[in-house]
């Protein structure tokens, strides 16, 4: 697997996360849903990063 961000754009996408316009800090993008907003680094090849980010967004779902 090449890494994690297909997968955890998919999870947030489902939470009704959506990518805001523009980018984030050096390789990161901001999501959010309304309510919360959410830094996404790109590409995200680590499980524990992926797993930090959805804990963070308040998404109980986890990558094994």
């Amino acid at each position: 697997m090449k890494g994690y961000y297909e997968q955890l754009v998919r999870v947030l996408r489902e939470h009704d996360y959506r990518r805001e316009v523009g980018r984030g800090k050096g390789s990161h993008e901001i999501w959010s849903n309304g309510k919360h907003r959410q830094t996404v680094p790109y590409p995200c090849k680590s499980r524990h990063t992926a797993n930090e980010v959805l804990k963070q967004a308040g998404i109980d779902y986890r990558f094994n």
